[in-house]
């Protein structure tokens, strides 16, 4: 059965935070894999895992960086991974099959956001690249390793998917001038249908994925932004500091949505859905507004059709 796309009333909210969600949870003897897992909301995740319990291994594409970032937290693990590199996904998923280990939670942290047209591989668009298909490829890869019976994979979207659905004719901008937001939003798209998608193969097997808007934070995610857009979208002022602060999140209110999906008991049995400010989100009004989901990003069909396309092009898929 589908888990319908509604609130159900979690006592959570936007000022919620990690340690909030995380509350009475016991994560000891679970182990999470959270990409990205050393800047911004993935560092503030790091933490909160950690503080309940969990062992964290923190997949880096900056390994030095990230092992300066996490010194001192315990029970947490750094290796080397560049999503934009298939070859670098198939040697961690390798080296983490090889510990034997099991894998209770995933969360899709890492990301790049509305950066300059760049291409990697065999020429695919960065953002889709990155944001989906070397998730793809990392979870497919890491599928012997996670433990049936309650694991769960998180996807980290956001209100960027309002932007474009998937461009089906042309998803690596070969033709036309290319645009990084809409980029960006066919990205985020993307790791809502990723979620939904991979929540219909694995439920049978007790796994569950859910995909989600962590909330307006600024973090590190906006490096390719010049401050001068950001102040043109008024965000900031001209010396960088935020013009609503009530409108922005903290990291550690910004992780708690991905926490709460990863870790959540009122989640149980549930899967295949997006989430926002701590809850199952509802679906978008019509009037446009970017608040919920677009129903073309939880569209049972478009989810099979983008996960037979990512498979063809990873070569990797492990329900086939």
């Amino acid at each position: 059965m589908t888990t319908a796309q509604h609130k159900i009333g979690s006592g959570f909210d936007r000022h919620s935070t990690a340690d909030d969600v995380l509350a009475g949870i016991d994560l000891s003897g679970r182990l999470a894999i959270v990409t990205g897992g050393y800047s911004g909301l993935g560092l503030e995740t790091t933490r909160a895992l950690s503080k309940a319990g969990a062992t964290v291994v923190v997949p880096a594409r900056r390994r030095a960086v990230a092992e300066e970032a996490v010194a001192g937290i315990d029970g947490v693990e750094v290796d080397e991974l560049d999503l934009g590199d298939l070859e670098s996904v198939r040697a961690f998923a390798d080296r983490f099959l090889a510990s034997g280990r099991t894998v209770d939670l995933v969360i899709d942290n890492a990301g790049i956001m509305a950066c300059p047209e760049t291409r990697v591989g065999p020429g695919w668009e960065a953002q889709f690249a990155t944001n989906h298909l070397g998730h793809f490829a990392l979870v497919n890869r890491l599928w012997p390793a996670i433990a049936p019976g309650g694991a769960r994979i998180v996807s980290v979207s956001s209100t960027g998917h309002h932007t474009s659905d998937i461009r089906w004719d042309d998803p690596h901008w070969n033709r036309g001038d290319y645009d990084k937001w809409e980029a960006y939003g066919q990205a985020k798209t993307a790791n809502v249908l990723f979620a939904v998608q991979l929540d219909a193969l694995g439920k049978d097997s007790g796994v569950r994925a859910f995909a989600l808007h962590p909330g307006g934070i600024l973090t590190p995610l906006q490096r390719h932004l010049p401050r001068q857009e950001m102040v043109e979208r008024g965000w900031i002022d001209e010396n960088g500091v935020p013009l609503n602060p009530e409108g922005f999140k903290s990291p550690e209110q910004g992780a708690a949505t991905q926490v709460w999906a990863a870790t959540s008991p009122q989640l149980a049995g549930m899967g295949g859905v997006y989430c926002e400010d701590c809850d199952i989100a509802e679906l978008a009004p019509a009037d446009g507004t970017r608040t919920g989901v677009r129903e073309y990003a939880i569209d049972p069909a478009s989810a099979a059709r983008l996960w037979a396309l990512s498979a063809e092009l990873t070569g990797i898929d492990a329900f086939a």
